[in-house]
C-alpha cells in the first residue's frame, strides 16, 4: 500500500496544527513540547535494552532482531534480520526475529512517521536505521573484548558470532554480553562497505517464518484461545453509510451459545461462546436500517458520472487540481492541423480479498487495553482504541501476529475492525477478552475498496508520432479524505504513476489534472494504490501511440526514455534487461506485450507472453527486471515479483465490485472471481545491478502485468482495452 500519511510529520519540522491533530487524536489535551510520536507513545512502558531497542541477545549468545513491520506473507521480516546479522557479524542460523512492540517513538517507519507497514517501505526506511543498530551492537562486543584481552580494537574481527584476535583468543557473543551490554553504543557507528556483505544480497538469506507456516506452529489471530474469552460477530448495514435504527435480538438471545447482544457505531453485535454460535446468533437479527444517508448508486451510475465529470460535465462546485503541468496548456487540446490522439479507460472498484479476513482479539480493562492480531498499523490502531476507552495510545497494548494477507486492508483511519472489537470488549467488561471475526462475505460487503476510477487522455502528436502535448484527466474518489493528515496539494495516491512520469518529461507540454468528487463507499489503498490505474494508462497508451506511429514499442519506449534524459535512465535499464532476458522471440502461439513502470521507487519492466484460450486471456511465460537498489534477499524480491503478477493479474482479468442500488454485488470467491493456479504464469526475474539504497519491492510487480497483456492483445487484434478487468472486456 501506499504510505496513508506519507509522513506523519512534515519534512519541515512539527508544526502546532500537527500537534494539535495528535493531541485531538489521543484526548484533546496538547502537551507542550511533545512531537507527534511522543503523543502517540504517551503511557507506553517498552523498556529498551543495553543494545538498543531491535536487538536482544540470548545468555548463550543467540540475536533476536524485533522488527516494527508486520509480517503478512511479504517476507520483509528476513530481510530486515538479515540488515542486523550482515553489520553485527552474527551468527545467521542463530539469528530469530520476533514483532516489536506498538511504540510510535520507538518503531515508528521513518519514512511515514509512525509504527505503520506500508508504502512497500519496510526494509527501505529501515536500511540505514537497523545497520547502524547492527554496526553498534558489534563495535560494543569488540570494545568489551579489547578491554578484556587487552588489545587494541583494530585487531579485533567478527565473524558468525564468534569475536576473535591473532593471537587465538575467541570469544562467542554470550561469553562477553555482560561485558559488551555495559560499553556505551556509539552514535554513529562505522558501516560496511557493501561490497563486503557476504549475507545481504546472497541465497543464504532464507525466510525464517517459513518452517512454522509449513509445520502449522505459526500464530494467526484464529489461533488464539484464552480463558474466558467470547467470540462476537457484527451484523453491517446492506448499504454503505445506513445506521441501525431498531433492532429485535429476542430470537438471537435463544441461540445456544449466544450471551448477549449490543448495538455499537457500525451494526449490531452478537457476543457467544464460540463462533459458530455468534454466527447464528446473528442470522436470527431482526435489524432495521436506516437509510437516509446511505449510498443508493449503482457503480455505473458512479462511472459514467466520474466520465462526465472527466468530459465537463461535472457539479459547478468541483475543482480540478493541477498535479503536473508544463507549457502552454490551451496547445494541449490540439492545434489545427494536429493529429490528435485520444482515448479513455474505465477502472472498476477491488476487493482486497485477503486469504485471511479481518479478525482481532482485544481485552479492556478500565483504561487500560491489549490487542492480539495481525496489527497492520499499530500507531493507528493505538490511537482508534484509545479515543474509544479514553486512555492514552500508549496504554494499548499490541501483541502483533502473522496475518494472512493485507494488501493495505488491514491499515485505515479507523481502524475499523479493531475499533469494533474495543467497543464490543468494552460493553463486556470485566477484562474479558472477545475475539471479533469478520466472514470472507462481511470484509467482501462491508470493508474497503480501491477506488473506481476514470481517466480522460488527449494527445497532440509530433511529425515523428511522439506526443507534442499531452492532455490528462483523472476522476476518482479521495482515499485520503478522512485521513488525520490530508493531503497538501493534488492528492498523492490518486496521481502516483502519472506525476513525474518520464513521458510527460519527455513531451513539451502537459495538462494534468485531478478531480476528487464525493462518494458514499468506502475507499482505501489497494496493493500499489494509484499505481493499479495509472501504469496500466501510461503503458497501454503509449503502445496504442506506437501502433499508431508505426514503430516499435520498446523501441517508441528507448526514444522517450532519451527524451526524457536521466528521469528516464531506470527506466531504459529496466527495459533493455528484460527485453535481453525473454529473447528474440516469443513462445510459439503466444504473443509479446511490454510495460514499465516507477511505484516505491522501483522500476519494473516485463514482458508477458499472452495468447487467447476460448475468448479469454491466458499468460504464459512473464520475464521481469525490477531495479530495487540493493537487493537484500534476492529469492525474496523473485517470490515478490511472482507473487504481485499474480494478485495483478488476478485482478486485471477478474476483478470487479459492483453495487446494485447501493448494495454490494459480490460476496465471495464464487462471485469475486480470482486466478487459479492453473492460470498462473510462469515469472523469471532479473533485478538490475545498483549500490543505491534499497527501493520497495512488495507492491511494484503488481501493476505491471495489466499493461503488459493489454499490449500484447493490442498487437495480437490491434484493439486497445479501455475498461478492466480484461474478461469484460474483451467479452
Amino acid at each position: 500500500m501506499s504510505g496513508p500519511l506519507r509522513k506523519f510529520q512534515g519534512s519541515e519540522g512539527v508544526s502546532r496544527r500537527d500537534l494539535v491533530v495528535g493531541a485531538t487524536l489521543v484526548g484533546g489535551a496538547l502537551l507542550v513540547g511533545c512531537s507527534p510520536a511522543d503523543l502517540m507513545s504517551a503511557g507506553s512502558k517498552v523498556n529498551v535494552g543495553a543494545f538498543g531497542p531491535f536487538i536482544q541477545f540470548d545468555p548463550d549468545g543467540a540475536v533476536t532482531v524485533l522488527s516494527k513491520h508486520i509480517e503478512f506473507g511479504q517476507g520483509s521480516s528476513t530481510g530486515l534480520a538479515a540488515i542486523v546479522a550482515e553489520e553485527l557479524d552474527a551468527d545467521w542460523t542463530r539469528v530469530k526475529v520476533v514483532s516489536a512492540p506498538a511504540n510510535a517513538k520507538l518503531y515508528g517507519n521513518t519514512t511515514l512517521g509512525i509504527q505503520l507497514t506500508g508504502g512497500s517501505s519496510a526494509i527501505s526506511n529501515s536500511w540505514e536505521q537497523l545497520r547502524k543498530a547492527g554496526a553498534g551492537a558489534r563495535a560494543m562486543f569488540v570494545q568489551a573484548a579489547a578491554a578484556h584481552w587487552n588489545v587494541p580494537a583494530g585487531e579485533i574481527t567478527v565473524k558468525d558470532g564468534v569475536v576473535g584476535h591473532a593471537s587465538g583468543k575467541s570469544a562467542g557473543f554470550g561469553e562477553l554480553l555482560v561485558e559488551a551490554a555495559k560499553v556505551a553504543p556509539p552514535e554513529n557507528p562505522t558501516l560496511k562497505d557493501p561490497k563486503t556483505f557476504t549475507l545481504v544480497g546472497t541465497a543464504r538469506v532464507q525466510r525464517k517464518d517459513s518452517l512454522a507456516k509449513s509445520t502449522g506452529t505459526a500464530r494467526y489471530t484464529q489461533d488464539v484461545q484464552l480463558p474466558d474469552m467470547l467470540v462476537a460477530m457484527v451484523a453491517h448495514a446492506p448499504r454503505f453509510g445506513a445506521s441501525v435504527k431498531s433492532f429485535d435480538a429476542d430470537a438471537a438471545k435463544k441461540v445456544a451459545g449466544v450471551v448477549d447482544v449490543y448495538q455499537i457505531p457500525t451494526g449490531v453485535a452478537v457476543v457467544a461462546d464460540n463462533t459458530y454460535a455468534a454466527r447464528m446468533g446473528r442470522e436470527a437479527l431482526k435489524v432495521e436500517w436506516d437509510e437516509g444517508k446511505a449510498e443508493t448508486r449503482s457503480s455505473a451510475t458512479i462511472a459514467q458520472q466520474w466520465r462526465d465529470i472527466a468530459a465537463g460535465k461535472g457539479p459547478s462546485d468541483l475543482k480540478w487540481q493541477a498535479f503536473d503541468s508544463k507549457g502552454d496548456a490551451s496547445v494541449a487540446s490540439g492545434g489545427k492541423g494536429a493529429e490528435v490522439f485520444e482515448t479513455a479507460y474505465d477502472f472498476p472498484y477491488l476487493a482486497h480479498a485477503t486469504m485471511e479476513p479481518m479478525n482481532c482479539v482485544a481485552i479492556v480493562d478500565g483504561n487500560k487495553v491489549k490487542l492480539i492480531h495481525g496489527s497492520q498499523a499499530q500507531t493507528l490502531d493505538q490511537m482508534n482504541a484509545a479515543k474509544i476507552v479514553k486512555t492514552l495510545p500508549g496504554s494499548v497494548e499490541i501483541e502483533t501476529l502473522f496475518a494472512g494477507g493485507s494488501f493495505g486492508r488491514r491499515a485505515n483511519f479507523t481502524s475499523d475492525y479493531v475499533a469494533e472489537c474495543v467497543t464490543i470488549a468494552q460493553k463486556v467488561g470485566h477484562g474479558r477478552p472477545v475475539k471479533l471475526v469478520w466472514t470472507r462475505e462481511d470484509d467482501m460487503r462491508a470493508g474497503y475498496y480501491r477506488p473506481l476510477v476514470h481517466h480522460a487522455v488527449r494527445i497532440r502528436l509530433d511529425k515523428d508520432g511522439y506526443p507534442a502535448s499531452w492532455r490528462h484527466r483523472i476522476v476518482t474518489q479521495s482515499i485520503m479524505k478522512d485521513s488525520p493528515m490530508p493531503s497538501k496539494g493534488p492528492e498523492g495516491p490518486a496521481i502516483e504513476g502519472t506525476a513525474g512520469s518520464p513521458y510527460f518529461k519527455a513531451t513539451p507540454i502537459v495538462d494534468a489534472q485531478l478531480a476528487l468528487p464525493e462518494g458514499g463507499v468506502p475507499v482505501l489503498w489497494w496493493r500499489s494504490v494509484g499505481a493499479t490505474h495509472t501504469a496500466f494508462v501510461m503503458e497501454h497508451t503509449i503502445d496504442q501511440l506506437a501502433l499508431k506511429a508505426g514503430k516499435d514499442p520498446v523501441e517508441y519506449r528507448r526514444a522517450l526514455y532519451a527524451k526524457a534524459g536521466e528521469q528516464g535512465a531506470r527506466h531504459l535499464a529496466a527495459l533493455n534487461l528484460a527485453v535481453e532476458k525473454a529473447g528474440p522471440t516469443a513462445t510459439p502461439g503466444f504473443t509479446r506485450g511490454v510495460a514499465v513502470h516507477e511505484s516505491f521507487g522501483s522500476v519494473v519492466a516485463q514482458v508477458a507472453e499472452v495468447k487467447l484460450v476460448d475468448g479469454e486471456p491466458r499468460v504464459g511465460r512473464v520475464v521481469t527486471a525490477i531495479d530495487c537498489g540493493v537487493a537484500v534477499s534476492p529469492d525474496q524480491i523473485a517470490a515478490q515479483m511472482e507473487g504481485g503478477t499474480c494478485y495483478g493479474l488476478s485482478a486485471a482479468l477478474y476483478g470487479e465490485i459492483t453495487l446494485t442500488d447501493g448494495r454490494v454485488d459480490q460476496s465471495n470467491f464464487d462471485t469475486y472471481r480470482v486466478l487459479r493456479m492453473n492460470e498462473a504464469p510462469v515469472v523469471e526475474t532479473y533485478v538490475v545491478p545498483s549500490g543505491n539504497a534499497p527501493s520497495g519491492v512488495g507492491e511494484p510487480g503488481t501493476p505491471v502485468i495489466a499493461p503488459a497483456v493489454a499490449n500484447a492483445l493490442l498487437a495480437l487484434s490491434k484493439t486497445p482495452t479501455g475498461r478492466l478487468p480484461f474478461v469484460r472486456a474483451q467479452g
